[in-house]
C-alpha cells in the first residue's frame, strides 16, 4: 500500500520538491505558514492541511522544508506540531538546513513517540527543485532511508545516505562552503576580467569546460554577467547557514578562513538591504572594493 506523504515549507525549494512529489503519483497533504502558497498546489491535487499536527495525522512521511532551526523546532514542537498529529512507525524527513545537533535532540524527541527522523537537506537551488535534479545527503537510520528512497528519487537526482543522525546536516555545511568559496573565486576572476575588458560571455564558455569549470560557475556565471539577481538561493539564507557552518567549525576547532571572510562580504550586502538577492550577488561586495562594476560600463553606479 502506498504511504501518504505530507509536505511543510513551501517556499523556493519546498514548492518545486512537492510538485514533483504530485507529479509521481503521491497522495500529498501541505501545509505553509502563509496559507496563499498552498493554492497552487491543491489546484494541481493536494489537501490543504490545517496545522503541522493535521498533516502527521493523516500522513504516514511528513517531510519538512523551513528555513532554519527554530523553525523546524516550531512546526515540530510548538503548538499543533508535527509531534501532536505523529504516531509510531511515522518518519519525518526533513531537508532544511539546521543545525547537526538539533537534528540529534530532534530525533531523540520524536523516538520517544515511536517515530523516526531522517536529516536530507538538498542542494541545487531553485533550478534542481523544480527539475528534480536535487543532491540530497541523508542521515539517519539506513531501514528508513530505503523506506524513503523512492520519495528521494522523485525530487532529486544524486542520493546519498551519508551516516548517522545529524551527517546529512553536516554534510551539507560542507557542501556550503564549497558554494561559497567557489562563489568568491567567480567574482574575484569576473572582475578580473572586466578590469581586462575581456568579453564576459566568451570567457565563460572558453573557461567552463576546462578545470575551472563548475555547477556554480555554469548556473551563476552567467547570472552575474546579465546582472540578474534573482535568487535561487538568497543572501539571507546562506548567511543562515554560514553561520551554521562558523559556529561548528569553532566547536570542532578547525579554521574557516575564507568562509568567514564570505561571510563578512555578505554581511556588508546586508547592510545595504541586498540579503533577499541571489547569493550569487556576492560579487557586488567585491565590486564596491573595486569602484568597478561586471557590465558594459564601468564605475560602481555608474
Amino acid at each position: 500500500m502506498q504511504e501518504k506523504i505530507g509536505f511543510i515549507g513551501l517556499g523556493i525549494m519546498g514548492q518545486g520538491m512537492a510538485r514533483n512529489l504530485l507529479k509521481a503519483g503521491f497522495p500529498l497533504r501541505v501545509w505553509n505558514r502563509t496559507h496563499s502558497k498552498t493554492e497552487q498546489l491543491v489546484a494541481e491535487g493536494a489537501t490543504a492541511a490545517s496545522s503541522p499536527a493535521d498533516v502527521a495525522a493523516h500522513c504516514d512521511i511528513i517531510i519538512t522544508c523551513v528555513s532554519d532551526t527554530p523553525d523546524v523546532e516550531a512546526v515540530l514542537l510548538h503548538e499543533n506540531g508535527i509531534i501532536y498529529g505523529a504516531a509510531a512507525g511515522n518518519l519525518v524527513i526533513d531537508c532544511s538546513t539546521i543545525s547537526p545537533q538539533a537534528t540529534q535532540r530532534f530525533a531523540g524527541i520524536l523516538a520517544q513517540k515511536g517515530a523516526h527522523l531522517l536529516d536530507a537537506p538538498v542542494s541545487g537551488g531553485s533550478e534542481g527543485a523544480a527539475k528534480g535534479t536535487l543532491s540530497i545527503m541523508v542521515g539517519g537510520d539506513e531501514a528508513q532511508f530505503s523506506r524513503a528512497l523512492p520519495i528521494f528519487q522523485a525530487m532529486g537526482k544524486t542520493i546519498t545516505h551519508v551516516g548517522p543522525t545529524g551527517a546529512g546536516q553536516t554534510v551539507k555545511l560542507v557542501n556550503q562552503i564549497l558554494v561559497v568559496v567557489t562563489m568568491l573565486g567567480i567574482s574575484e576572476a569576473l572582475l578580473f576580467a572586466q578590469a581586462g575588458g575581456l568579453d564576459l560571455a566568451k570567457v565563460l564558455t572558453a573557461v567552463s569546460g576546462g578545470a575551472a569549470g563548475s555547477w556554480m560557475l555554469a548556473n551563476r556565471g552567467p547570472q552575474v554577467i546579465q546582472r540578474d539577481w534573482r535568487p535561487g538561493f538568497t543572501i539571507d539564507l546562506q548567511q543562515k547557514d554560514l553561520r551554521l557552518v562558523l559556529d561548528t567549525a569553532d566547536a570542532l576547532g578547525v579554521p574557516a578562513l575564507t568562509t568567514s571572510t564570505v561571510f563578512n562580504l555578505y554581511r556588508t550586502l546586508q547592510q545595504q538591504g541586498l540579503g533577499a538577492e541571489g547569493n550569487h550577488a556576492l560579487v557586488k561586495a567585491l565590486e564596491n572594493l573595486a569602484g568597478l562594476e561586471i557590465s558594459d560600463g564601468g564605475k560602481v553606479g555608474g
